[in-house]
Order: C-alpha cells, then sequence, then structure tokens
C-alpha cells in the first residue's frame, strides 16, 4: 500500500494511467448498463408482444373446436379439451408453454370437471386479481410471474390470460404460460459478452495511456533527474533532442539554459575566486606596511605627553583607528578562508563554563554582566579559538546594546549538546532587521556601529564558526526589549544535534509579536 501511495504522489504516469482506467471503467459501466437495460427491455418486449399473439391464436383455436363439438359427431369434446393440455416440445430440455383451464365462480358451481393443467402446474400461481382483470376484459391480459410445478421447479415467464367457453354455456379461463429461461439465458450471455469486452477495453485504453502518456513524461522525467544532477554541480549534463515536436523544441531550450547556466557559474566562480583571492592578497599586502605606520605611530603615542593637545589627541585617534584596521584585516583574512573552505578546527577539551567567564571579565566592568553557569565542568570538544571568538562578539555586542541594563549569560547542557545564552534588554531589532543580523557588513545602525568601531563582520564570523563546529547560533529579538543570542554545540565531533539546552526564546520574553530568527533560514 505504501509503495502504491508512493507511486501515486511521485509519478505522473501512474496518476494519469490510474484516473483514465477509473474514468473509463465508470463510463463503460453506465454505458454497458445502459445498452444492457435496453437489450434486455427489447428481449422481454418481444417475447411478450409473441407470447400474446400465439396464446391469442390458440385460444381462438380452442375455442372453434370446442365449438365445432356441438354440430360433429367425430370430434369429442373430451378429445377437444386434451388437446388444449397437450404441449408439443420443440427441445426436450426446454419447455415451449404451459396451459391453465380454470372454471370461472359461476361455471364452478355447476362443474369443474375441465380444470386442470398441463405438466403438473401449480394453480395457485394465477392469483385472484389477475383472474378479475381477465374476466372483465374481452381482450386477453398479461403479466409477468413465476411459474411453479408441483415437483418444485422454478421458472420465470409470462401469463396471457383470456376466457373460452364450453358446451353448455360453461365459462372458464384460459391461461397460457411462456417461460423466459431462453430469454434470461440470451440476456446472460449478452452481459457476459458486454463484461468481458469492457474488461477488454479498459485493458486497451490503459495499454494505450500508458504508452502515450509514457512518451510524453519519459522525456519529462529525463529532464528533471538532468535537472537535479545539474542542481549536484554536474553542469556538463544534457537532454537528448528526439524530433522537432514540442518535447523537442523542449529539450533544445533546456540544454540552452543549461548551457547559460554553466556560462554563467563559471564566471561567477571566477569573479569569486578572484574576489577571493583580492581580499587575500590585499589583506596580507597591507600587513607590511600596517605593521611600519603603527610602529611609527606607536612612537608618536608614546611621545603624546611632549606634544600639544590637539597633536597628542591625533596620535590617540590614531593609535584607535589603526587597532580598528588591523581587526579589520584579521577579519578579512577569516573570512577568506571560510569563502576559499580552508578553515579547519583545532580540537581540545575545553569547560564551556569557564571560557565564558574568562571572556566575560576580560570584556565588562562590575556590575554590567552576570554569568549563570554549573559549578561542576562543562566539557565539549571544541577549537577553543573559535568559540572564544563567538563568545567575545556576542557578549561585546550585548554589552553594547544593552543600554546600561545589564546582560546575562546562561551556560546549560544536556547528554550531548551544550548552549550559551547571552541575553540583553536593551534597544533589541526588528523583524525586518533580523533579517539581515547575519549578513556580511551590514550593521542595523551605522552610525552607532563607526561610533564603537564595528566592522559587520563578527556575526557573520560567528556563524561561519559555530556552523564548523555542526552547531546552531540562533537570535531572538523584539525592539525595546533586547535580544537574546543562543549557541549550541555538540559535545563531540561528528554527533548531530537532538535537543537545545537553552530555548532561543527566552522565559520572560512576552507571549505575543515574538521574533525569532534561525540561522538555518539565512
Amino acid at each position: 500500500m505504501n509503495r502504491l501511495l508512493r507511486s501515486w504522489r511521485t509519478s505522473i504516469l501512474v496518476r494519469v494511467t490510474a484516473i483514465t482506467i477509473i474514468l473509463s471503467a465508470i463510463l463503460i459501466l453506465v454505458v454497458g448498463s445502459l445498452l444492457s437495460s435496453q437489450i434486455s427491455s427489447g428481449v422481454f418486449r418481444e417475447k411478450m408482444s409473441a407470447s400474446i399473439s400465439e396464446a391469442d391464436s390458440l385460444s381462438n383455436y380452442s375455442q372453434g373446436q370446442l365449438d365445432a363439438t356441438t354440430y360433429r359427431s367425430d370430434l369429442k369434446l373430451q378429445t377437444v379439451i386434451d388437446n388444449i393440455f397437450h404441449v408439443e416440445d420443440v427441445n426436450a430440455n426446454v419447455i415451449q408453454r404451459e396451459v391453465i383451464l380454470l372454471p370461472t365462480p359461476k361455471a364452478s358451481l355447476k362443474s369443474n370437471m375441465y380444470q386442470g393443467s398441463s405438466n403438473f402446474l401449480d394453480f395457485s400461481i394465477i392469483d385472484t386479481k389477475f383472474r378479475e382483470k381477465v374476466r372483465a376484459h374481452a381482450i386477453p391480459q398479461y403479466q409477468y410471474l413465476t411459474i411453479k410445478y408441483l415437483n418444485g421447479l422454478h421458472v420465470n415467464g409470462i401469463v396471457v390470460g383470456s376466457t373460452i367457453t364450453i358446451p353448455k354455456d360453461m365459462v372458464y379461463e384460459i391461461y397460457y404460460l411462456f417461460p423466459l429461461t431462453q430469454q434470461q439465458q440470451l440476456i446472460g450471455l449478452i452481459d457476459a459478452l458486454l463484461w468481458i469486452s469492457g474488461a477488454v477495453l479498459i485493458f486497451l485504453i490503459a495499454l494505450i495511456t500508458w504508452y502515450v502518456t509514457g512518451g510524453i513524461v519519459r522525456p519529462v522525467r529525463e529532464a528533471a533527474e538532468i535537472a537535479e544532477e545539474l542542481t549536484a554541480g554536474d553542469l556538463g549534463r544534457r537532454l537528448a533532442v528526439r524530433g522537432e515536436d514540442e518535447l523537442g523544441r523542449l529539450a533544445i531550450a533546456f540544454n540552452e539554459m543549461a548551457v547559460s547556466l554553466q556560462q554563467q557559474i563559471s564566471r561567477l566562480e571566477n569573479l569569486s575566486r578572484l574576489q577571493q583571492r583580492f581580499v587575500s592578497d590585499v589583506s596580507h599586502e597591507l600587513r607590511t606596511p600596517l605593521t611600519t605606520i603603527r610602529m611609527a605611530s606607536q612612537v608618536l603615542f608614546d611621545a603624546r605627553h611632549n606634544l600639544d593637545p590637539a597633536s597628542a589627541r591625533s596620535s590617540e585617534l590614531l593609535i584607535a583607528q589603526i587597532e580598528r584596521f588591523e581587526t579589520l584585516l584579521t577579519d578579512l583574512l577569516e573570512v577568506s578562508r571560510f569563502d576559499a573552505r580552508a578553515a579547519i578546527l583545532e580540537m581540545h577539551e575545553v569547560d564551556i563554563s569557564n571560557l565564558v567567564r574568562q571572556v566575560a571579565d576580560q570584556l565588562h566592568a562590575p556590575g554590567d554582566l552576570r554569568v549563570d553557569a554549573p559549578a561542576s565542568p562543562v566539557n565539549s570538544h571544541v577549537d577553543p579559538r573559535r568559540i572564544e571568538r563567538i563568545l567575545r562578539n556576542l557578549i561585546s555586542n550585548a554589552i553594547d546594546h544593552s543600554e546600561g541594563r545589564g546582560v546575562v549569560i546562561r551556560v546549560a547542557e544536556s547528554d550531548h549538546e551544550v548552549s550559551v545564552g547571552v541575553r540583553d534588554y536593551g534597544i533589541g531589532f526588528s523583524e525586518r532587521e533580523g533579517e539581515r543580523l547575519f549578513d556580511r557588513f551590514w550593521r542595523a545602525d551605522p552610525s552607532r556601529s563607526r561610533l564603537r568601531g564595528g566592522t559587520g563582520l563578527g556575526l557573520a564570523i560567528a556563524l561561519e564558526d559555530a556552523q564548523l563546529h555542526e552547531g546552531t547560533l540562533k537570535a531572538w529579538g523584539r525592539p525595546g526589549l533586547g535580544a537574546h543570542f543562543v549557541l549550541t554545540l555538540p559535545k563531540s565531533p561528528g554527533i548531530p544535534l537532538s535537543s537545545e539546552p537553552i530555548s532561543v526564546i527566552p522565559q520572560d520574553a512576552p507571549s505575543t509579536s515574538l521574533f525569532e530568527i534561525d540561522t538555518d533560514d539565512i
């Protein structure tokens, strides 16, 4: 059943063929039922007409024979009565007709000596209402009924009744019964042929549908498979062009699109490599003159007490900007390593709680920050340099944006994961800002970032470091209510995350109008 459901969901060919079979079966069933009904009605109508005609002819003949007994000495009344009950079978296995002779109520008062039937029929099959109807009309009356024999045999048939007069003014009812066995056999044969023909027709329709639809679906399926391979990076795959019809034109257009896509991707890859090489080369080349500039500026900075106030202030600004420039170069080099997939991890077992406390002690003034971490070690195999960089970035950002309202850092663990949550109660961020939170060189407030010396690369690098550890970095925020960043890492390399010890939505967050950004959506 599961395979059938999967085929129904994934295969147009199966769906089209199945729907065609179902609709064809319904159509054939309706048409076949109507056709069978019409044939059956026609057969029974023809049999009814023939039965009435034959019964009327036999009744008139019998009446003539009975009348002749009054003036023919060689024709005996009993002989005529016996001839009425005599049935000549055309076939020994097929009953041609039967006859029942019953006296009318008035005649039965005088005598019922001529009452009888052929082949031991049950008289009770002729109901009282039908007998009254026969006596009330001068023309033959008819109806369908079940012919019953005293030996228990039952046959569907038609009865045609009329009245005849036996000499001495005795009126009798004569009923001719015509079995429908042959007609029912004929209709059964016709129904069987209709069912067989319908089944064969449905099978042929299914084959034709499968063949025709398959001719259309196969190129589409091939195009889907090649598109998946193109997506996987095999840009050299192409569709085979067969013919000049719509499918042929589709194949040509698809191949042209693939060629254009390959060219565009190659162009973008070349451009990306040039950009990465440019950033890397520039970052390295700038290190040498920057070192010289720093040495010269350090001399001026050390001698600032001997300078006039304007020059002393200029030396301080120069040192600050050089430090910012060095930070930017370091970030650019790290980004270039990520882009070149050259970043590697140097794994060590580290106490995350202790690492958090060390970074917090280096960054905050007493009273501004609170660390909530277990007293026992929370060990995890990580690259301490990269995790320290993530923590430093998150905590420094929280302090910068807390507006003096404090920062809470929380550490929690599960069996295989460890989480660090950094919560501030400052300016927060909006949903629109959150969509670009981890973009490179993006800053929510450029003027504030420039004032504090931010480069716009900190969160982007933190995200890359987290993903390099097969971890996650998630953020929650709301304007005026602060922000909450949660870093979740596996304790051992290669073990996928199965839980989050700290939820990204803080416990003190309002129950409505929340915004959460997941790094999986970046």
